[in-house]
């Protein structure tokens, strides 16, 4: 086995890890992916991470759907909204220049970090009131940015998901991240089905990443349910500052 194939596994059972608590496995696997197959297209290592995660984010989803109330009244028709836009996203890979988001996304990021550090009770506990119709309006709109921007971009979305999951519906940080989970399946699978269909997927890597990738989230998921939402909260400070570092560093730099 070669080195890159080590490196591509361990970095997929980290991401899996790291994704099933707060989102943002890409932060890991997307860096690896582009080390390790320097000569791929940028769609190729887009699908091949696609399908590594979506295994992950559906093992860590049933998780915790088997231990907590997962809100689906807010998580299903977000995942809905983002199966359509994700798959639109991933339409657009080719046609939109990149570079244009990432000073965006880094303003946002600090925005959250900053938001998430100085109100020390956001998504402490569950503060959700009863669903009202406008919910239903508020997660398609949530679900629909959100699922464009995995599908053409993607690091960072499941940590912006988890923000407003618990924003909106003032969720906690543990019902946030398993609604997050639900949408992320979705925005995963969508883009998944593009990029597959456009031969962008490098399938014997991806299943080997898949596999650890599983591994890592099974271990994530039984983390943050055994430790709370403290724990959850303070990894997803933790890869917001993270992020923060790669999209300054890849704008300014």
């Amino acid at each position: 086995m070669s080195i890159d194939m080590l490196l591509l596994m361990g970095a997929a059972f980290l991401a899996g890890l790291v994704d099933a608590v707060v989102g943002g496995g890409g932060l890991v696997l997307i860096p690896a992916l582009f080390m390790a197959l320097p000569q791929a297209a940028p769609a190729t290592i887009f699908g091949t991470n696609k399908f590594a995660a979506i295994f992950g984010t559906a093992s860590a989803a049933h998780r915790y759907s088997q231990r907590i109330k997962v809100p689906w009244r807010a998580a299903l028709p977000a995942a809905i909204a983002a199966f359509g836009l994700s798959y639109v996203g991933a339409m657009s890979v080719a046609l939109m220049p990149k570079g244009l988001l990432r000073p965006l996304v880094l303003v946002m990021l600090i925005a959250v970090a900053v938001y998430t550090f100085s109100r020390k009770d956001f998504g402490s506990a569950d503060q959700s009131r009863p669903h009202q119709p406008l919910d239903t309006l508020w997660a398609v709109l949530l679900g629909a940015g959100i699922g464009f921007y995995d599908g053409f971009f993607g690091p960072g979305a499941g940590s912006f998901l988890l923000f407003l999951f618990i924003r909106f519906f003032g969720f906690d940080f543990l019902r946030a991240s398993a609604a997050a989970k639900i949408v992320n399946v979705a925005t995963n699978g969508a883009a998944l089905i593009y990029f597959g269909a456009t031969g962008h997927v490098l399938w014997g890597i991806a299943v080997s990443m898949a596999l650890f990738n599983v591994g890592g989230a099974l271990l994530g998921s039984r983390l943050a349910l055994r430790y709370g939402s403290g724990f959850v909260r303070r990894v997803f400070l933790g890869v917001a500052t993270a992020l923060i570092g790669k999209f300054g560093y890849d704008t300014f730099a």
